[in-house]
């Protein structure tokens, strides 16, 4: 009896519950309040990787070859078709050369160009026969997989090569139907997730890179020790910009920005920059840098930023105001994970070996740190009320056959077939861009199903706006005109489960 009571003071105190305006919300183990939600998911993980186009990891879904001794993938008799690759697409394309299936011993590939001025060339105003001549480029790493006439841009993977993600989308929810914002590199993309804007930056002019403080590419940030200060090589938002991490901290929300590589070799000592060297190796067997600063956009606001890549001052500070400003290595989100302080609203970025980029990353590579982390978070009491969304950046300048709806014209000096920018609006964001694979894993996630919902990154960030009722970025973001991304939740019986999967082969283990 005396052993039932201790647990169950020990429970109340652990988890005790506060009294809202708005219903009931739970508190962590450390007694900070969590803000009430409008829907049940109260923690919230964002997987952000790069450089992938739908039909590149999706294209013949859920269709696989299934060659001798590779992962295999059948499909459930009732797995819903997507506007994939089929008939004449594969057979006769109107680019130079037909799409043609990458297989798992050619994971490690050369990139594309992902230009924000070339991705437009390539759909050449909706013909979309210009990908190779455009975005195709002939690599140099004799370990990558790269024709030589420029074409590599035309392959796709099937389940035998990206499994994990099939059978993620075979139990969980996926669409059929996101894009980028806007055309161009990572850096928007990454702009475009947390602000829904690439606009103001400072200096405002270099050369394919900012046009008019509109970023079309990207530079290494401003507030960041391990950036190339040169000049012409950083730049940063105007002071005043506002991004979701702002919002979040006006309502008390607690979050962070968590990516591989993050933490420096040394100690920041008052005086002399952090380095950030770590590196790991890739399927190919490179070894790979661990941090791109660049990647990290957060860094690019004076006040989100952490330029000396100062630690936390305890695991039960993660995703609290301190000195870290929100911005950890990954291995912070796992010990607050495992320390019962999961923030409501986590941005995971892996070392750069596993973030999917053709030419340092590879699916292979990618599957292991995204199989690895949802398994780990499935085993976590956290699981019955979190969401994980898996989106990326960019396309990566890979073939898709879908034209991205232009709802955001623009006729600046690098846009090509956009139309002319309404009276008022701010220049050079064309938009949408390439369509992108998005996933929703969650007990909360609609089962085998594909979302034809018109989404892009944006909507992932609405949804945070949403959920914790934030209020919008302002400045002509474009969370503002944002389809929403329920469609792909049943927030009535939170019934999807939890899928295990063999980190390497992605197949249910």
């Amino acid at each position: 009896m005396t052993k039932i009571l201790t647990s169950t003071i020990i429970g109340l105190v652990m988890t005790s519950l506060f009294l809202s305006s708005t219903g009931w919300a739970l508190a962590d183990s450390y007694g900070a309040k969590q803000i009430p939600t409008t829907t049940p998911i109260k923690h919230l993980v964002v997987i952000f990787d790069e450089n992938i186009s739908f039909d590149h990891y999706f294209g013949t879904y859920p269709y696989a070859a299934n060659p001798a001794g590779e992962p295999r993938f059948e499909a459930s008799a009732d797995t819903p078709t997507v506007n994939g690759l089929t008939g004449d697409l594969l057979a006769f394309n109107p680019n130079l050369v037909n799409p043609f299936r990458l297989d798992r011993s050619q994971a490690f590939t050369c990139p594309s160009s992902n230009d924000y001025q070339q991705e437009q060339l390539a759909y050449d105003g909706g013909l979309l026969d210009r990908f190779v001549q455009s975005v195709g480029k002939t690599g140099h790493d004799p370990l990558a997989f790269c024709k030589p006439d420029n074409s590599t841009t035309m392959g796709y993977f099937d389940g035998n090569t990206v499994t994990g993600l099939w059978n993620y989308a075979q139990h969980f929810a996926m669409s059929d139907n996101s894009f980028s914002t806007t055309f161009g590199a990572s850096e928007p993309g990454e702009f475009n997730l947390v602000s829904g804007n690439t606009y103001q930056v400072t200096p405002a002019d270099i050369p394919t890179v900012a046009i008019a403080g509109t970023a079309v590419d990207g530079v290494d940030p401003t507030y960041d020790d391990c950036s190339d200060h040169t000049p012409g090589n950083v730049f940063s938002f105007v002071n005043g910009s506002n991004n979701v991490g702002l919002l979040l901290d006006a309502k008390g929300v607690t979050w962070g920005w968590f990516q591989g590589g993050f933490k420096p070799d040394t100690p920041w000592d008052g005086t002399h920059p952090v380095t950030c060297s770590s590196s790991h190796t890739n399927v190919a067997g490179e070894e790979v840098h661990d941090y791109d600063q660049s990647h990290n956009p957060f860094q690019y606001y004076a006040a989100t930023s952490n330029p000396h890549h100062l630690p936390p001052t305890s695991v039960a500070m993660i995703g609290r105001q301190d000195q870290a400003n929100h911005l950890y290595d990954l291995s912070d989100f796992w010990a607050a994970v495992d320390h019962g302080n999961m923030p409501a609203v986590s941005f995971l970025k892996p070392i750069e070996s596993q973030n999917g980029h053709a030419g340092i990353s590879s699916p292979l590579d990618e599957q292991k740190f995204i199989v690895s982390t949802i398994n780990h978070l499935e085993k976590t009491p956290q699981w019955k009320d979190t969401a994980v969304i898996i989106s990326y950046d960019d396309s990566g300048g890979w073939y898709d056959h879908v034209m991205p709806p232009i709802v955001n014209q623009a006729n600046g000096p690098e846009d090509h077939g956009c139309g002319t920018a309404k009276a008022g609006a701010i220049q050079s964001r064309c938009g949408h861009g390439p369509r992108q694979p998005l996933l929703v894993i969650s007990p909360y996630a609609r089962t085998n199903f594909v979302d034809h919902t018109m989404t892009d990154q944006t909507s992932i960030l609405k949804f945070i706006e949403d959920n914790w009722g934030l209020g919008s970025i302002g400045n002509q973001s474009f969370d503002v005109q944002a389809n929403s991304l329920d469609n792909m939740f049943d927030f009535k019986d939170g019934n999807a489960g939890k899928l295990f999967l063999n980190p390497s082969t992605g197949e249910p283990q």
